[in-house]
């Protein structure tokens, strides 16, 4: 094996013998399902204990890259995408800052998808949008508003036929949640006041345009449906910023009791 040798000269030894490993993996075009070399084959090669080479393998083995199998040994896996990502999301233990962000990058791509929802959507479909919105008119709006913008908005990934795209809305939705309990006063004010003034997107309004074929009018309009999002973030990013700008006290507060650390 073509694999350069390891010094033990620092303490991220085993760091230098993951990245030396997805080095060779590149380099020697190893594909989906090839067996890997044994750990003490990588180890002599290496020029590094198996205990080092075992640990490397388990870091790869969390990333999905890495599976062991029965009476094949170790094989070459096509990683989870956002595997790591999923696990990591916890929205008590992250900062206010990375979840706004977190927050802007689900609007982005939500507006981003339209063409993919307008390209890919079938009567099928647009018949599953009616059922969810239909259930929540049967339910009540206040009973059922969490749920069913989860279920109408992953429906609208899985239109997309992207399992990339659709393996995010699961992974952002505790964020979602998060966001809108500590902010839920500011959230259903501001989306009266949107209502009262003939400006709230609802769910209905997106499926209309959908079933009409208007690309242009539902990007617009999914751009108008998260108004309330992007007034949360931009307020959020004018203060992170430090620009004089006076936020209204009770946004303040609100925003305040979001986790800072």
């Amino acid at each position: 094996m073509n694999i350069q040798k390891i010094e033990s000269t620092t303490v991220t030894l085993v760091d230098r013998v993951e990245e030396e490993l997805l080095t060779y993996l590149t380099n020697q075009d190893f594909k989906i399902g090839d067996k890997l070399p044994s750990e003490t084959e990588l180890s002599e090669s290496l020029g590094v204990t198996r205990n080092v080479v075992r640990e490397a393998l388990s870091r790869l083995k969390m990333m999905g890259m890495v599976e062991s199998r029965t009476r094949r040994g170790m094989i070459l896996t096509e990683p989870a995408i956002f595997g790591g990502m999923q696990r990591a999301i916890r929205p008590k233990l992250m900062s206010r800052q990375a979840l706004l962000e977190l927050l802007a990058f689900r609007v982005a791509l939500e507006v981003g998808i339209t063409g993919f929802i307008f390209q890919n959507v079938t009567d099928e479909d647009i018949w599953e949008l009616e059922q969810i919105l239909h259930m929540q008119e049967a339910m009540g709006e206040n009973i059922y508003a969490n749920l069913s913008e989860h279920q109408f908005h992953s429906k609208l990934y899985e239109i997309t036929r992207n399992k990339t795209i659709m393996n995010f809305q699961s992974i952002i939705q505790p964020v979602i949640e998060f966001v809108k309990a500590n902010l839920r006063s500011y959230v259903s004010r501001t989306n009266a006041e949107l209502r009262k003034q003939g400006e709230l997107v609802t769910h209905q309004k997106l499926l209309e345009l959908i079933k009409t074929g208007d690309e242009d009018g539902y990007r617009k309009a999914i751009e108008q449906h998260f108004f309330v999002y992007r007034e949360i973030i931009r307020n959020r990013g004018l203060e992170t910023l430090e620009i004089k700008r006076e936020l209204p006290e009770e946004l303040k507060s609100m925003i305040s009791d979001l986790p800072t650390n």
